[in-house]
């Protein structure tokens, strides 16, 4: 099988990692030539991804930015053959999804929404590993949702991955539950080590400050766009946890033990709830 993928950091990188450890043809594509030259010097890739060559594929993933993504498959899908079936590896749905159904049905190849949810708090080709996604989830984002033998296809052809599990959802469920089991914790994160205090914590931290900074080394860049793009589901997780936090922090401000151990109950069961 031809594998072609469009953006070869963390996550790009890993899948064509995955497929050429697993006898593929994998083309690639990546604006930053020294990424690209990499890649094909490593064995990473067998040849570029272009106009010439992308007929050819038979699998295309297009790992970039959302906007830059949807900006890809618009240059590209009249070049995309009938026969292709093209994934989208963003973190975030709804436009890019519906961009590429759109394109999908004009050009007549196939178009699934996917989020690999995989990944380090490092970026680019050099992190990529082929066993990133191994016994990892994968979301999918169907055009339609009872085609079974459509779902069969794309789980087969994503085999090489080694993914665990698949979800199958719509772009909006997706966004929604995104911005608060990944966008969120970024964005806490991040202010969470922005505190005076991080600079002395050394010798006084251990599982728990490592736990909730790790993905404050996050690509600005990338967050900011994925934030933005899905701001009212961001904003309602924001707002819901700036609601808890201010319950927290008056209960400890009036001393009111009986209120702080009521939270903190509410906290544990809340989480033996969801997570068993």
């Amino acid at each position: 099988m031809t594998v072609g993928i469009c953006g070869l950091g963390l996550i790009g990188g890993s899948m064509a990692k995955a497929y050429k450890a697993s006898g593929h043809r994998v083309l690639g594509f990546d604006i930053d030539q020294a990424t690209l030259g990499y890649c094909e010097l490593a064995g990473i890739t067998d040849g570029v991804l272009d106009e010439s060559t992308i007929g050819e594929c038979e699998l295309l993933f297009v790992a970039l930015y959302p906007t830059a993504s949807a900006r890809y498959l618009e240059s590209v899908a009249h070049l995309i053959s009938k026969d292709a079936t093209v994934i989208d590896l963003c973190g975030t749905k709804v436009k890019i999804c519906e961009c590429g159904f759109a394109l999908a049905d004009k050009y007549g190849f196939s178009f699934i929404g996917g989020h690999p949810m995989a990944g380090t708090q490092y970026s680019g080709i050099k992190h990529a590993r082929a066993t990133l996604f191994k016994n990892a989830p994968m979301v999918l984002v169907p055009p339609v949702f009872d085609d079974i033998a459509l779902l069969d296809k794309i789980k087969q052809l994503l085999a090489p991955a080694g993914f665990g599990r698949f979800s199958v959802t719509t772009a909006e469920r997706h966004d929604e539950m995104i911005a608060f089991t990944s966008q969120l914790a970024h964005v806490v994160s991040n202010a969470y080590v922005k505190t005076p205090t991080a600079q002395n914590h050394k010798g006084f931290s251990a599982g728990s400050y490592k736990d909730m900074t790790r993905v404050a080394w996050l690509n600005e860049n990338m967050w900011t766009e994925l934030f933005l793009e899905n701001r009212e589901p961001l904003l309602f997780e924001l707002n819901s946890i700036i609601n808890s936090l201010s319950e927290y922090r008056d209960a400890i401000e009036k001393c009111d033990a009986d209120r702080l151990r009521g939270l903190l109950r509410d906290g544990r069961e809340a989480k033996e709830r969801v997570d068993g």
